[in-house]
């Protein structure tokens, strides 16, 4: 894997003592999306200002396209564009003239068709002459994405982009992320919208009390940790369940009529033959039979508590 991000053995510790980031190594590549799950105050957002050069990380290192974040912060911060939580703009300036000036601080040359390619991106073109002021929560959220698109960076990172967000704009959001991805750019999202990580992440990274806990693939991640549950639905109701089945933890529904078995799809073993024939010895008919995966979401809360 070539790395367009290549993070080694980084730490924050502020004045205060906390320490928010505990030796991170972590590799990017090109053209991927990672989702960086964790709980708040995980260090997500630590890590994301480390790269972008917004706060200096007490020990490591970084490079961002090959240049180290503290020896070539320019070239590396050329590189990258930021969608922060936070809504801070310029409240007079009119969009167009919003977006384009963060172009020019980055040193390109102007574009005004790239600008305005942006702008009709993000449906934003019809307000290009409005002060910031005069728009909604969801218009200000599109105009930092904007903004972080203006100067065509190769990696972007997106801080909870959606986070209270209309839906219209989320589905823009992931529409424009894949169209990105398809032109070669990188892209590191935080979010707490798990099912839209496990929709468009290539790896997840899970990341707690400054400690990263694991990156990887997200189908290899679901399949390996996990777990696949078999729903049994009976003819008859039942109120409690027969002793001769007491070795499988069936978990029984509230009305009685359905029951869950929990099963490691990799095991050499599932159990699902012997549980069917047990049922039906034990007088259970069985109506129909559904199986479902974990979901990301269940596998994330799972390696939190874990590391709690």
């Amino acid at each position: 894997m070539t790395a367009i991000v290549d993070i080694r053995d980084l730490t924050k510790t502020y004045g205060s003592g906390h320490q928010a980031l505990k030796g991170v190594s972590l590799q990017i590549a090109q053209g991927e999306i990672l989702a960086l799950l964790g709980p708040n105050g995980a260090g997500k957002t630590t890590m994301i200002s480390v790269i972008c050069g917004i706060t200096n990380p007490t020990s490591g290192t970084v490079t961002v396209a090959g240049h180290d974040i503290i020896r070539d912060f320019r070239a590396a911060r050329a590189t990258i564009g930021l969608v922060p939580q936070e809504v801070a703009l310029e409240p007079f300036a009119n969009v167009a003239d919003t977006v384009a000036y963060t172009r020019g601080l980055f040193g390109k040359a102007p574009a005004p068709d790239r600008i305005e390619a942006i702008l009709r991106n993000l449906s934003l073109w019809d307000k290009r002459n409005a002060q910031v002021n005069e728009l909604s929560g969801g218009m200000k959220r599109r105009v930092l994405i904007a903004k972080a698109l203006s100067h065509e960076p190769r990696v972007l990172f997106l801080d909870e982009p959606t986070a209270g967000v209309d839906v219209e704009l989320r589905k823009d959001m992931w529409r424009i992320v894949g169209e990105l991805r398809e032109g070669g750019v990188t892209i590191i999202l935080t979010t707490h919208y798990i099912e839209e990580a496990e929709a468009i992440a290539d790896r997840v990274g899970v990341i707690n009390h400054g400690q990263l806990l694991l990156v990887e693939d997200k189908a290899t991640l679901m399949a390996r940790m996990g777990r696949k549950e078999m729903l049994i639905e009976l003819q008859e109701p039942v109120s409690a369940l027969p002793e001769a089945l007491s070795g499988y933890s069936l978990e029984r529904n509230g009305a009685g009529d359905v029951l869950t078995y929990a099963y490691d799809s990799q095991a050499a073993r599932t159990g699902i033959t012997r549980l069917l024939s047990d049922l039906n010895a034990a007088g259970l008919n069985v109506r129909d039979v559904q199986t479902r995966q974990s979901s990301l979401e269940e596998i994330f809360v799972g390696l939190v508590k874990e590391d709690a």
